[in-house]
């Protein structure tokens, strides 16, 4: 399967993202900027998924 690299990047930073807001917020994981965050590597994740279905398909 070959996954766009620039993809697991992001997905990769953003995760990074995360801890680094968690450790901020010192654990807070309700914090609006942690949720904003999640979200974010939701979406990336949810697409890298998507990618990924799309291509098992064909």
């Amino acid at each position: 399967m070959v996954m766009s690299l620039d993809l697991k990047n992001k997905i990769e930073k953003a995760r990074h993202n995360l801890h680094k807001l968690v450790e901020h917020n010192k654990g807070g994981l309700g914090h609006p900027d942690v949720i904003r965050q999640s979200m974010a590597l939701d979406e990336l994740i949810n697409e890298y998924n998507r990618i990924s279905r799309n291509q098992t398909r064909t």
